[in-house]
C-alpha cells in the first residue's frame, strides 16, 4: 500500500466478551477514550507487527499508534452499540451474537485508515507518523530509526534502534529539536555514547 493515508492505524484493541450476548469489551488507545467510536469504519483481524505499540497521547503529539500492516485478512466493521462500562467500553459489532464469538476477538487490534484521523494540530505529532523516522545528534550523527513509543507517565520516550538501542524522552524543546516528518528526520540533542 504506496498512499500513507491507506496506512492502518490502531486506536484500540478487543479486550474480551462481555455478558453472553455477543457484547465485547473494548480499550481504547485514542484521546479522549470515546473517540474511537468516531471513526468508521473499523478495521479488525490486521497483523500488529513489531514494534508498533505506541499508544499513548499527551502534549506535543497525537495519541494512535504505529501503523500495522495488513495481513489481507482484516474484517471491516461498524459498530452497532456501544456504551461505556469501566475501565473502558463495551460495544456490538455485526456478526457476533454470542460470548463464543465474542471471546474469539479478544487481543484484536481495533484499527482505522490514516486518512480517517484529523490532522495534528501545529507541534503535535501522531506516534504513527513518528515510528520509522531516521534520529540524528544536532551535529548530524545517525543515531537509528524511532522503533516504538514508550509510555511512562511523566513523558514518552522515543526507542531508537541503530547500531544498538537508545531511550531518549520526547521532550520538546529540550531534546527534540525538530521533527521533519517530510523528510523522514527527526533532530534530536543527544549524547551518542548515552
Amino acid at each position: 500500500m504506496d498512499d500513507p493515508g491507506q496506512r492502518l492505524i490502531v486506536v484500540g484493541e478487543i479486550a474480551g466478551s462481555f455478558g453472553v450476548q455477543g457484547w465485547v469489551r473494548i480499550r481504547s488507545h485514542t484521546d479522549p477514550d470515546d473517540g474511537l467510536f468516531g471513526y468508521s469504519p473499523w478495521y479488525l483481524g490486521t497483523d500488529p507487527g513489531p514494534g508498533d505499540s505506541a499508544p499513548a497521547l499527551g502534549p506535543r503529539r497525537r495519541r494512535a499508534s504505529g501503523p500495522r500492516p495488513s495481513s489481507g485478512g482484516e474484517r471491516t466493521c461498524r459498530v452497532l452499540e456501544w456504551r461505556r462500562h469501566q475501565p473502558g467500553f463495551i460495544a456490538r459489532l455485526p456478526g457476533v451474537n454470542d460470548r463464543e464469538a465474542a471471546a474469539e476477538l479478544a487481543g484484536t487490534p481495533i484499527c482505522v485508515r490514516r486518512q480517517q484521523l484529523p490532522p495534528a494540530e501545529p507541534g503535535e505529532y501522531y506516534w504513527a507518523d513518528l515510528i520509522g523516522l531516521q534520529v540524528v545528534t544536532e551535529s548530524g550523527q545517525p543515531l537509528g530509526k524511532v522503533h516504538e513509543l514508550l509510555q511512562t507517565g511523566a513523558n514518552d520516550v522515543l526507542v531508537v534502534r541503530g547500531e544498538r538501542e537508545r531511550l531518549v524522552p520526547f521532550l520538546v524543546p529540550d531534546v527534540i529539536k525538530q521533527v521533519d516528518l517530510a523528510g523522514g528526520v527527526l533532530r534530536v540533542d543527544w549524547d551518542p555514547d548515552f
